[in-house]
């Protein structure tokens, strides 16, 4: 019997059939946020993947076209139950904080290390992650095993006598403490962050303070000693970067190993005003680069694919075991290993498959992954350079670069596009010029002349990269973190190459540091260069006005427009020129109406309004005017005179937003704009209920 099959189908299987990872990826994501917002029996979604399971394989000989619908439609649903499995499950927070204000004796393990930090008052602190053995309160034991964040700090000395120093307590050692547990609490005002979740994520669901001179370290050891070992060899190389770089230990350490506890919040500041906080937290972008290093290396030194292969998968898995960063560092590596595998099977550079099967990979493992800014982020990163950016590439640079190699070959011309031919021909005779000019007849060498113009071609790609990131980042930057980068541009055109420089010279002082402190010299002075001058651009360009731009939450349609721009990019680029300039066109007017848009605070027309914002310790006041204008009362304190981010979000999430403008005039402020300035309330009560009460 003869099989039908229809062409439309035939064309949809194939071009989906390029990348079915991805698009099994996009189907799971879209299950998982349709089962989030529209519950539905966990009967209705097993039915309906039955049904779309059958049907899938019915038309499987049949229609190819509609059995790839139907089969993607059956991992939809998949998705949408599995988000429903996991918010389904409880925690066990609810026992671990039942004993109310009264103070406990909790019996723990170390799971996760703290650092010794000063607590700007003269005494020290440090900060566990424990797993909970038991809780003993009067004669009553209670067995939990959760997750407690613990505080331990130190006083100063205050008896002219030297104080004990603080013990560094290690990974799996049992401890036992007096402390009052208390849930985690989130600030209750719409578009604050999520602590709750946040620590929920990392296993955390109780937190707890005490004395460091109360601590009794129990005997035994409670853990995996494979992460034993791991948690030694991290510290060794905290011990070894400050040994190295004593003066810029801080970022070093953040910079190559992920420990962030030395850095401060004027640095962070700077790093995200500049745009380049990605460089500040080990990210994917550290394991590319890792990654890159390695295999070029390996492959100079005469290896093969696959054993170059498999050593940068060697050094990179190591790498983000010793980092210890979490998800962001394992998604990035992930996907190098499935890249390099499909790389090394099929010899087929499919990146947006590879970007598809970690990410479903990961979706599958913890379907709630979805939902958080650093998976969201760390994707459409990858995605807008595979789908937009080296396309991009591939239609205006890269014909250039090819047509660069073999200038001095002639037959080398005829397997080239006529018009680099043209440049081919142009740079023999700027060549000959160049060389009757400047070297007295002589021709200056072809590959020579090459080497600069690869030079500026790397630029000018660099530029175009960071713009499609830059564009194509302004919908998740505004959602979650309220940030027009402004001068991420210029600011990652000098900070990214200067990584790259960073990131190896300082893997191999580590190495040679064990060696030899000496033998380390070199490649460390190399590293110290590149982080000084990583350090002074993001502090030059960060502490500019223009760099503190913010922007208030993009609304529903807002983010359907720009996430249907950012589609129909990815889309258009591939065809052919006007349709590719219509979709970057659509997706640079987005960003800018994301960053530059007029806003429409969601206030009440002719109406006083007074809403009070939830500080942590008290509350914050929020002065509407019947004419719309705006002030914020008690901004969270005075110290280092500034607003607190949590009262900003409130801000923002109703499009208002401003500026911190100490010592102005006292004013009633624009509708779209707060201006925090420190009074008496008797000026308050003269300027703003006298002066606006007519």
């Amino acid at each position: 019997m003869k099989q039908a099959f229809s062409p439309a189908s035939s064309v949809v299987s194939r071009s989906c059939g390029r990348q079915p990872l991805l698009w099994a990826a996009l189907a799971y994501a879209a299950g998982l946020v349709i089962g989030l917002y529209a519950w539905r029996p966990a009967l209705w979604w097993m039915v309906a993947f039955a049904g779309f399971s059958v049907s899938a394989i019915y038309f499987l000989r049949r229609r190819a076209g509609v059995a790839f619908s139907l089969g993607l439609a059956a991992i939809f649903v998949t998705g949408a139950l599995a988000i429903q499995i996991a918010h389904s499950g409880g925690t066990c927070g609810n026992n671990i904080v039942q004993f109310g204000n009264d103070e406990v004796l909790v019996t723990a393990h170390v799971i996760a290390e703290g650092n010794l930090r000063n607590d700007g008052t003269g005494g020290l602190r440090q900060r566990l992650d424990v797993e909970s053995e038991q809780v003993t309160t009067g004669d009553r034991t209670v067995k939990a095993r959760c997750g407690v964040r613990v505080s331990i700090y130190q006083k100063e000395s205050t008896s002219g006598q030297r104080a004990v120093p603080m013990a560094l307590f290690g990974y799996g050692e049992r401890l036992r403490f007096p402390a009052k547990l208390f849930a985690p609490r989130n600030f209750g005002n719409p578009g604050a962050f999520d602590y709750r979740e946040y620590l929920a994520e990392h296993g955390i669901t109780a937190l707890a303070s005490t004395k460091a001179e109360n601590i009794e370290v129990l005997p035994g050891f409670v853990g995996n000693r494979a992460e034993l070992w791991r948690s030694r060899i991290h510290r060794s190389i905290i011990e070894k970067v400050h040994q190295l770089w004593p003066q810029d230990a801080g970022l070093m350490d953040a910079m190559v190993i992920g420990e962030d506890a030395f850095i401060d919040r004027s640095t962070r500041v700077d790093f995200q005003r500049s745009g380049t906080y990605h460089v500040l937290v080990v990210s994917g972008m550290n394991v590319t680069i890792l990654a890159m290093v390695t295999f070029w290396t390996l492959r100079r030194l005469r290896l093969g694919e696959l054993a170059a292969s498999v050593g940068t998968m060697a050094l990179t898995v190591s790498y983000a075991m010793l980092t210890n960063v979490g998800p962001p560092i394992w998604r990035a590596t992930l996907m190098l290993i499935v890249y390099l595998l499909a790389r090394w099977l099929y010899r087929e550079k499919s990146m947006l498959n590879a970007i598809g099967a970690a990410a479903l990979g990961l979706m599958v493992t913890d379907p709630r992954v979805l939902f958080g800014a650093s998976f969201e982020l760390t994707f459409l990163c990858v995605w807008l350079v595979a789908a937009v950016g080296i396309p991009l590439l591939e239609r205006t640079l890269e014909p250039v670069r090819r047509g660069l190699r073999y200038l001095d070959s002639t037959s080398y011309d005829y397997a080239l596009a006529p018009r680099i031919v043209q440049l081919r021909l142009d740079l023999r005779m700027v060549a000959g010029r160049l060389g009757a000019f400047f070297f007295r007849g002589r021709r200056v060498p072809l590959p020579l002349l090459g080497a600069v113009i690869r030079v500026i071609i790397g630029v000018f790609e660099l530029v175009i990269i960071s713009l499609v990131m830059q564009v194509g980042l302004a919908l998740p930057m505004a959602y979650y973190f309220h940030r027009a980068t402004v001068v991420a541009l210029p600011a990652n055109m000098v900070v990214v190459p200067l990584t790259q420089v960073l990131m190896p010279s300082a893997v191999l002082a580590l190495a040679l540091g064990y060696i030899s402190l000496l033998l380390a010299k070199i490649p460390a002075l190399i590293a110290g260069a590149a982080l000084e001058g990583i350090a002074g651009t993001v502090h030059r360009l960060g502490g500019l006005q223009i760099a503190d731009a913010r922007v208030p939450t993009p609304g529903i349609v807002v983010v359907i427009m720009a996430s249907a721009c950012l589609a129909l990019a990815m889309i258009l680029i591939r065809r052919r020129t006007m349709l590719a300039v219509l979709g970057l066109a659509a997706l640079a007017l987005s960003a800018f109406w994301i960053c530059a848009g007029p806003a429409r605070p969601e206030v009440q027309a002719g109406a006083l309004e007074v809403t009070t914002i939830d500080v942590g310790q008290g509350d914050s006041i929020l002065l509407v005017s019947p004419q719309g204008q705006t002030l914020l009362v008690d901004a969270g304190g005075c110290r280092a005179g500034r607003i607190q981010n949590w009262i900003l979000a409130k801000m923002w999430f109703r499009h208002i937003y401003g500026r911190e403008d100490f010592g102005s005039s006292m004013q009633w402020q624009s509708p779209t704009h707060i201006r925090i300035t420190w009074v008496g309330w008797r000026r308050w009560w003269r300027t703003f209920v006298r002066g606006n009460s007519g």
